[in-house]
């Protein structure tokens, strides 16, 4: 059974940083691209980062390039977001999802992640 457990979520004053984990079990981790959603009050759910196997490609959407990094250390099944320079638009729930990759370079499309945690609170306040 797949589990992946997000953490390091909380509450942040703006300019502050975090860092999101996730660990996963029951799947061979280092065979699958992982990313990084997010959920905010109102909106909805957007993929904010993700990471190919190995680490070859790594991809951001605009807001966060520059402030946010995503990094996986496969020897602990675990993937980061590091998040930088936080604002409140930054509020939301943060969701790690993996999607099995056939090769190191390949980033999923969003509708091929299937394997979702259960998500981590980031609140952001000014």
């Amino acid at each position: 059974q797949v589990q992946m457990v997000e953490s390091g979520g909380g509450l942040v004053q703006a300019g502050g940083s975090v860092r999101l984990s996730c660990t996963a079990s029951g799947l061979t981790f280092e065979h699958n691209a992982m990313a990084w959603f997010r959920q905010g009050p109102g909106k909805e759910r957007e993929r904010v980062s993700a990471i190919s196997r190995n680490a070859a490609r790594t991809w951001y959407t605009e807001s966060v390039k520059g402030r946010f990094i995503i990094f996986r250390d496969d020897a602990k099944n675990t993937l980061y977001l590091q998040m930088n320079n936080l604002t409140p638009e930054d509020t939301a729930t943060y969701y790690c999802a993996a999607a099995i990759a056939w090769n190191t370079e390949y980033l999923p499309p969003q509708t091929d992640y299937r394997m979702w945690g259960q998500g981590t609170q980031v609140t952001v306040s000014s």
